[in-house]
């Protein structure tokens, strides 16, 4: 019986997957170019910066309004919409730059455009995987955000590759390419069967989720995550280039790729493995290499070592996210509200966390060195939040209040 469900929804799970890979294109491929943005059109690192911020505030937006009204709406129009402004975005990305006097603010508006259509199947991907028919939610949440990883792997390699055969300045043509993924998912999103994760009745209200201290603590948790992933990630092209001293093609291969590599093995781990794992302490584990990768990356003089906390931070980082939802999932009936509020706060961190980075950085004489100093932050307070949350557990903290 559970295998002919799982045919039946192997279309949405596909549609799903494919939908976390369009988000890594939006969240990946701008970062690649920052410093052609900063040679090319002269802009200083530090504005560079905002295009991190603008695409995780925009997200964050979305993330609160979908709280909102993705019920009401309809999960299919939102998630094919979000494939739709996804697709505009990225090609507005090879065009709008040039039509503006100022082209920071042609980026600006097609960074805005795709994040749109990112935030909405951050939101809802998670909440539609939850609703197909599966014994082991945990890794089946895992699984998905693991292609968010596989994206992103494929966006820097390709990309990469692109690169070195037809030149950085073709970047445009390439903007339009990747455009094609998120156009041939909005047939597969118009077609598959997709259900709702709880039903209205059951799920709390936002305001019944803002009296359990579980759920706070988790939004805290979601905000390091996502800064703590986000910060290096955005800058591990231009930290391996300008810190590492590595070439343009090296230092992508090197730095964001292996980083969403080391990610998306620790996701898939947790995937094959997690029903044997305790998570709670999967993830505290996580935490703190997480910290002593960010250390490594901004002390040590030795460019191996820099290079290793760069590369092994994806694989602490890669269960704070989908972990921090499971933890909320398994223990409250939040519905489309909660998944939307956990997106918004990682969002947050993904907004504050490069932006952070890259203004230290600019105030150091752009010493990124400096930048992931400061970045420790993210994981420091991401490791307290958890052994508060474990001893919260051990007190038998109840499920609800109020």
């Amino acid at each position: 019986m559970e295998v002919n469900m799982m045919v039946k929804y192997r279309k949405t799970l596909t549609a799903c997957y494919l939908g976390f890979i369009t988000q890594a294109i939006a969240a990946n491929f701008a970062p690649l170019l920052f410093l052609k943005f900063h040679t090319e059109y002269n802009i200083p690192l530090g504005k560079i910066a905002l295009i991190s911020t603008v695409f995780f505030l925009t997200q964050l937006i979305v993330d609160v309004l979908c709280s909102y009204f993705a019920d009401r709406i309809g999960y299919r129009k939102c998630v094919v919409a979000s494939e739709l402004c996804s697709a505009a975005g990225l090609i507005g990305l090879a065009f709008l730059p040039g039509l503006f006097q100022n082209p920071l603010t042609g980026i600006m508006v097609s960074v805005v455009i795709y994040a749109v259509g990112s935030g909405l199947i951050e939101v809802l991907g998670s909440p539609i995987v939850e609703a197909c028919p599966s014994e082991h939610k945990e890794a089946a949440m895992s699984l998905l955000h693991s292609f968010y990883c596989w994206g992103s792997v494929g966006v820097i390699l390709l990309s990469t590759l692109f690169f070195a055969v037809f030149g950085i300045d073709s970047w445009k043509w390439l903007a339009c390419i990747w455009a094609v993924i998120p156009l041939y998912n909005i047939y597969n999103f118009a077609t598959c069967p997709i259900e709702h994760a709880a039903d209205n009745d059951g799920s709390m209200k936002i305001s019944g989720l803002f009296r359990i201290p579980l759920f706070w603590i988790s939004i805290v948790l979601m905000v390091c995550a996502g800064a703590s992933e986000l910060s290096m990630a955005q800058w591990a092209s231009a930290y391996t280039e300008s810190a590492l001293g590595l070439s343009k093609a090296l230092g992508d291969l090197a730095g964001p790729c292996m980083f969403a590599v080391t990610m998306g093995i620790s996701r898939v781990i947790f995937g094959k493995y997690g029903s044997r794992l305790d998570l709670m302490k999967f993830m505290i584990g996580s935490g703190c290499l997480c910290l002593i990768c960010y250390i490594s990356a901004a002390v040590s003089d030795s460019s191996v070592l820099g290079l290793i906390g760069c590369i092994m931070c994806g694989f602490s980082v890669g269960i704070m996210w989908p972990g921090t939802i499971s933890v909320c999932s398994g223990r409250l009936p939040g519905g489309t509200a909660m998944f939307a509020l956990l997106a918004m706060a990682g969002d947050l961190g993904g907004a504050f966390g490069p932006g952070l980075i890259g203004n230290i950085t600019q105030s150091a004489g752009n010493d990124l060195k400096k930048g992931m100093l400061a970045g420790c932050i993210f994981p420091l307070v991401l490791v307290l939040s958890l052994l508060l949350l474990r001893s919260m557990q051990r007190g038998g903290q109840p499920r609800e209040k109020g």
